[in-house]
């Protein structure tokens, strides 16, 4: 087993990019072992779906409690991490949704 950094577990427990291989290189049986690694690992992704709501929510939570409580400009980073959280799922979502319905062949 290999031993990673915590940079780099940090990295693989937020993104999911790690999982998945380049379909568009190699030979055409290359290519097909490419899509069902990636419809096999796909599986993964509602887990980093929730991992990105969960802090999507609390970021936004935790902007509303300083924003009432100090002032609108100390809210700022917690805002702008619940907005960068929707993009990322809305991006996972479909590469989900199309990983689930891409046909192989």
């Amino acid at each position: 087993m290999t031993s990673h950094t915590f940079s780099q577990l940090l990295y693989r427990y937020w993104f999911y990019g790690w999982l998945f291989r380049d379909v568009n290189q190699g030979t055409l049986f290359e290519r097909a072992a490419a899509a069902r690694h990636n419809q096999s690992l796909s599986r993964w992704l509602p887990t980093y779906l929730l991992r990105w709501t969960v802090l999507g929510v609390v970021c936004f939570a935790g902007g509303l409690l300083i924003e009432t409580l100090l002032c609108a400009q100390a809210a700022l980073l917690p805002y702008a991490v619940s907005t960068l959280a929707v993009p990322v799922n809305v991006v996972t979502l479909a590469a989900w949704v199309g990983l689930r319905v891409m046909p192989l062949g």
